[in-house]
């Protein structure tokens, strides 16, 4: 797959990611089927089949359970094949179940620095704000993403962003960082305003529920996996769409059809 530039930064990444809240988390997600968690063999196997299709662009966040903690030593040595993704604000307990928020200028520091040790590496290529969907307020009120371009200044961080839930919080994200991660697919085009002001401005895009997590291939079209590849990936501001599957031929399938559109 050819890499596309992201904004204005030196990132290159591949139009499909994976995403990794399977290989961390089993609790509180909203996919159609039930999963297990792979083991250590099955996400190198899951990890090395989509380098071979052409992925670069790995997704994480500690609010993905322990998805940073088993990617530190899953890509040692691999360093350089992968652009990772993570972020901050959003904490999970594993135990309960539950998700906690924390915006506070001194908590976003603490969860870089830990990001970085436990993805055992010295940056980490996108870090974006994962919001609690009151995106304009946490921009404003706590200047998160202030604090992440000044790690970026910093060479900790190589581009900033924020994982979005409106159409203010997107464009207001865009307008100071590198990035906006939202939600866009064939059964929700609301946030279509954020990838129309990225394209003019010249940001990047990420996409998450591409696929709806997985619901809208339970629809009757004929190939809803190519239809909903063909409808993002017609948009010019769409950078790249992370796929959190943890199946092979679904991985496969996925980066055809994104090839294919």
């Amino acid at each position: 797959m050819l890499k596309r530039h992201l904004a204005n930064t030196d990132i290159y990444i591949s139009p499909i990611g994976l995403g990794t809240v399977k290989l961390g988390r089993d609790k509180g997600v909203k996919y159609p089927e039930e999963f297990t968690i792979p083991n250590d063999s099955e996400a190198l196997n899951l990890l090395a089949l989509a380098r071979d299709l052409g992925i670069n662009l790995i997704d994480t966040a500690p609010a993905y359970g322990i998805s940073e903690q088993r990617l530190g030593k899953l890509l040692k040595g691999q360093r350089q094949d992968w652009v990772i993704c993570s972020k901050v604000g959003e904490e999970f307990n594993n135990e309960t179940g539950e998700s906690s928020f924390n915006f506070t200028p001194e908590h976003v520091r603490h969860s870089v620095e830990r990001s970085l040790k436990r993805l055992n590496t010295d940056y980490i290529d996108m870090m974006l704000v994962h919001s609690d969907g009151n995106d304009v307020e946490i921009i404003q009120k706590f200047g998160v993403l202030e604090v992440l371009n000044d790690l970026k200044a910093e060479g900790k961080v190589r581009a900033t962003g924020m994982s979005t839930k409106t159409v203010d919080g997107g464009i207001l994200a865009l307008q100071h960082s590198d990035c906006a991660m939202v939600t866009y697919n064939l059964a929700h085009t609301e946030e279509k305003p954020v990838l129309d002001f990225a394209a003019k401005h010249g940001k990047g895009i990420l996409l998450k529920k591409a696929l709806a997590s997985g619901h809208i291939c339970s629809n009757q079209e004929t190939d809803p996996v190519q239809a909903s590849f063909d409808f993002i990936f017609a948009h010019p501001g769409v950078t790249s769409a992370i796929i959190g599957t943890i199946n092979p031929l679904h991985l496969e399938a996925n980066v055809l059809a994104a090839k294919m559109g």
